[in-house]
C-alpha cells in the first residue's frame, strides 16, 4: 500500500517488529527451557513426571497465549491509527478489499520477520544460557536437546495473529467515509451498542467459565497433579475475558485512579483523555497488565512451588529441581516485564503519532510545554498504578492457583495460603514507578515538538 510507505509507518513498523521480535523469542526460550527439564528429569517416574510434562504444557501454551495477545495488541494500535490515510486511498478510489489484503500482507511480513528473528535469538540465547549453568555446575552435563521441533509454534502464531490482527482491525478504520480523509486520524473508541453488548456478554460468560475452572483444577490438583492443566485452561479463559471486557475494566479503574493525581488542568485532561477514548487507552494500558500479571503470577506460583515441596520433602533432595525452575521462572519474569514495558512506551508514542491535531489545538488554546508534558506523564501514571494493582491482584491468585493445582497432591497439608514474594512486589512497584517516568519522556518530547500552526493545518 503506497500511502503506507511514510516515514510514520517505518516509526510504526519498528516498534511492532520490536514486539514480534520479543514475543516469539520469550515462547521460544520457554519451550527450549521446559526441553531441557524434560532432557535432565525424564528417567523419573511417578507423579513427578507427570507434573513435570503438565508444566511443559502450560508453559507451552503461556508461550503461545503471551505471544497472540502482544503482537495482536500492538498491531491494532498501529491499523487504528490509519484512519486518514486509508480514507485518502478509499476517497482516490482504491477498492476496500485491495486495502484489506495490503494491510493483512503487512501483518504478515511483520509478523514473518520479527517470528524468524526471535526464534533464532531465543535458541541461542537458551543454549547459551543452559552452557553457562552446565559450566557452573548449576546443571548436570547430559545431552541436551538441540532444537526442540515446537519451537516453530511461537513463529507461526506470531505470524497468524500479526496477520489476523492487521486484516480485523481494518475492518473498523475502512468503516471511515471517504469525506473523512479532510479530518484527523483519530481512534475516537466509538463502537456500536450491539457490538459492545456482545464484547460485555463473552467477558462475562469467559470470566465466570474460567474461574469455575480454576475451582476445578484446584480440586483436581489435590489427588492428581494434571489439576494444572486445567488450572491453566481456566486462567487462560478468564484472563481472555478480562482481555475481552478490559474496555470497560481499564477504564473505570482508570477513573478511580485519575482522582488521586488532583485537579490540576493536565491531570484532569489526562484522566478524562482514559475515559474518553476507552479502546485507545485500553490498548496502552494493556500491555503493563498483561507484564504485571505474568510478573506476580510467576513469583507467587514459584514462592509457593519451593514452600510446598520444602514442607514435604527434604530440601537438599529438590534442590536441583528447584534451582532449574527458578531459574526458569527468574527468566520469565524478566521477559515479562521487558514485553510490558516495551508494549506500552509504543502504545504511547502511537497514540502522540495520532494526536498531532489534538495536541497542536491544546497549544492553540494557549498550553505550555510544561503542562503537556505533565498530561503525557500523568497519564502515564495513572495508567501504571491501575494497570499494576489490577496486575498484582490477578497475579497472586493465577499464581496460588497454579502451586495449588500442580503440587496439592503432594502436599500434606492440602489447601494452603499463598506465599508471597515481598521483595519481588516492591521491586514490581519501583519498577513500575521508573516505567511510569521513562515511558513519558519519549512521547513528552515528541510531543513538545508539535507546532500548534502545522498541527492544526495538517489535521
Amino acid at each position: 500500500m503506497s500511502g503506507l510507505t511514510s516515514a510514520q509507518a517505518s516509526k510504526e513498523h519498528g516498534a511492532s517488529l520490536l514486539v514480534t521480535s520479543l514475543a516469539s523469542f520469550f515462547g521460544v526460550v520457554l519451550i527450549q527451557a521446559t526441553a531441557f527439564l524434560v532432557d535432565i528429569f525424564g528417567e523419573m517416574e511417578g507423579s513427578a513426571i507427570t507434573a513435570l510434562y503438565s508444566v511443559a504444557l502450560v508453559f507451552i501454551g503461556l508461550a503461545l497465549y503471551v505471544a497472540a495477545v502482544v503482537t495482536s495488541n500492538t498491531f491494532a494500535t498501529i491499523v487504528a491509527g490509519r484512519t486518514r490515510t486509508i480514507a485518502l486511498l478509499r476517497l482516490l478510489g482504491a477498492r476496500a478489499r485491495d486495502l484489506r489484503r495490503s494491510v493483512a500482507r503487512e501483518g504478515f511480513l511483520v509478523g514473518l520477520f520479527g517470528g524468524a528473528l526471535g526464534s533464532v535469538l531465543g535458541v541461542g540465547a537458551s543454549h547459551l544460557a543452559r552452557a553457562v549453568a552446565v559450566s557452573a555446575g548449576q546443571l548436570p552435563d547430559v545431552e541436551y536437546t538441540s532444537v526442540q521441533p515446537l519451537v516453530i509454534l511461537p513463529v507461526v502464531i506470531v505470524v497468524l495473529t500479526t496477520t489476523l490482527a492487521s486484516y480485523v482491525g481494518s475492518r473498523k478504520v475502512l468503516d471511515v467515509t471517504p469525506v473523512q480523509a479532510t479530518g484527523g486520524a483519530v481512534d475516537t473508541g466509538v463502537e456500536a451498542p450491539r457490538s459492545r453488548r456482545i464484547r460485555t456478554g463473552m467477558s462475562i460468560v469467559l470470566i465466570a467459565g474460567g474461574v469455575a475452572l480454576l475451582g476445578l483444577g484446584i480440586l483436581i490438583g489435590m489427588v492428581n497433579p494434571t489439576g494444572v492443566l486445567v488450572a491453566f485452561l481456566g486462567g487462560v479463559a478468564s484472563f481472555t475475558g478480562i482481555m475481552v471486557g478490559a474496555y470497560r475494566i481499564l477504564p473505570a479503574t482508570l477513573r478511580l485512579v485519575g482522582k488521586l493525581f488532583g485537579r490540576g488542568p493536565a491531570a484532569k485532561l489526562a484522566s478524562a483523555n482514559a475515559i474518553r477514548y476507552p479502546d485507545r487507552s485500553t490498548r496502552t494500558a494493556v500491555g503493563l497488565l498483561i507484564g504485571v500479571t505474568l510478573v506476580t503470577t510467576f513469583a507467587v506460583a514459584m514462592y509457593s512451588y519451593r514452600a510446598m515441596l520444602v514442607n514435604e520433602f527434604d530440601e537438599a533432595s529438590v534442590d536441583q529441581v528447584l534451582t532449574v525452575t527458578v531459574g526458569i521462572m527468574t527468566g520469565l519474569i524478566g521477559f515479562s516485564a521487558v514485553i510490558a514495558a516495551v508494549g506500552m512506551v509504543n502504545n504511547l508514542l502511537l497514540s502522540i503519532l495520532q494526536r498531532t491535531r489534538e495536541i497542536g489545538l491544546l497549544r492553540a488554546l494557549g498550553f505550555t510545554r510544561k503542562q503537556i508534558r505533565s498530561m503525557i506523564v500523568s497519564e502515564s501514571s495513572q495508567m501504571v498504578v491501575a494497570s499494576m494493582g489490577f496486575g498484582l491482584i490477578l497475579g497472586i491468585g493465577y499464581g496460588w492457583a497454579a502451586a495449588q493445582s500442580l503440587l496439592g497432591s503432594l502436599d500434606s497439608r492440602g489447601l494452603t495460603a499463598p506465599t508471597l514474594p515481598w521483595a519481588v512486589i516492591a521491586g514490581t512497584v519501583l519498577c513500575g514507578g521508573l516505567l511510569a517516568l521513562g515511558a513519558s519522556l519519549t512521547p513528552a518530547r515528541r510531543a513538545n515538538r508539535i507546532s500548534p500552526v502545522v498541527a492544526l493545518a495538517d489535521a
